[in-house]
């Protein structure tokens, strides 16, 4: 390889902006607040700060899921997060969530509103709360099982393959091939699983399917990082006819709307805080149409 033995790690590391490729506006070493910004409220029971990323879909999945089983007290605001702008590091963002990451969440059931932050966090949270899309006592512990699975797996595909895939400013042989091989052994977890399940638990649907989907899923289908061909998804059969099944579901069709800033305009909700919102979307693309 040409760039074999071309860096030497200094005694101690120095942040250089100038090695951050396409993210280096917000990406540093250190955390808290940059600025000083109140965050708006809506008002239903729970307030979502997000982007439609892929962590960022979980949730937006699952509340939309809860409200298709007629749970109305899981109604929620969604505020658009930039995560471009570095809007994750205004000061009443860090107040929900000190990492700094989407998606965050306020729970406002309770006198004092609940923080909560990290996905696979508050997938459980809802899951617990509302008493849905987790599994029977038999079958609990391979659900936390594989939500943990996904918490401790997607790093390799998004920071590591993605990152050195799609956006880091210099395609690094070693490093695409090393998180190649990560995330193909990974799909091959999967399939093999899958082979001899209709879901992540057997046959219900859980929140391991809602947390593993946005990632695996969106990959499979190719919306991730435009790599099906380069990673051969096709090869992983049991896989793609688990993505594709989830898909169709209506509430996982609305969720990944929300939050989002790209793509056909017909697939954007920027920000949501009513059922109607999607209503007047589609109304619009029919429009336009």
């Amino acid at each position: 390889m040409s760039e074999k033995n071309s860096y030497i790690p200094p005694k101690i590391w120095q942040w250089n902006t100038d090695n951050e490729g396409n993210w280096a506006n917000i990406n540093r070493p250190t955390s808290g607040a940059t600025h000083n910004k109140v965050l708006e409220k809506g008002k239903h029971p729970f307030q979502l700060y997000s982007l439609a990323t892929p962590n960022g879909v979980k949730v937006t999945i699952m509340f939309e899921e809860l409200l298709s089983l007629g749970i109305k007290e899981a109604e929620y605001d969604a505020f658009l997060i930039d995560i471009s702008q570095g809007e994750q590091f205004g000061s009443g963002f860090v107040d929900i969530n000190p990492n700094s990451k989407i998606p965050a969440l306020l729970d406002q059931t309770h006198e004092d509103a609940i923080r909560l932050f990290e996905s696979g966090s508050i997938l459980f949270y809802l899951a617990e709360k509302f008493n849905a899309f987790m599994p029977s006592q038999e079958k609990r512990a391979e659900c936390m099982s594989w939500l943990f699975w996904q918490m401790g797996s997607a790093p390799y595909l998004g920071g590591g393959f993605g990152h050195f895939y799609a956006y880091a400013p210099v395609k690094i042989e070693y490093c695409i091939d090393r998180f190649s091989m990560e995330v193909k052994r990974q799909l091959d977890v999967l399939d093999k699983h899958l082979d001899k399940n209709h879901y992540l638990c057997g046959e219900e649907y859980t929140i391991a399917d809602i947390a593993i989907w946005p990632w695996y899923g969106a990959l499979v289908l190719n919306r991730l990082y435009n790599a099906a061909e380069f990673l051969d998804v096709e090869s992983y059969k049991n896989v793609m006819r688990w993505a594709k099944e989830i898909d169709q579901r209506p509430a996982v069709k609305r969720g990944v709307m929300v939050n989002k800033t790209w793509g056909d305009l017909a697939t954007q909700l920027h920000e949501r805080h009513d059922a109607n919102d999607f209503l007047e979307r589609t109304q619009d693309k029919l429009t336009r149409d």
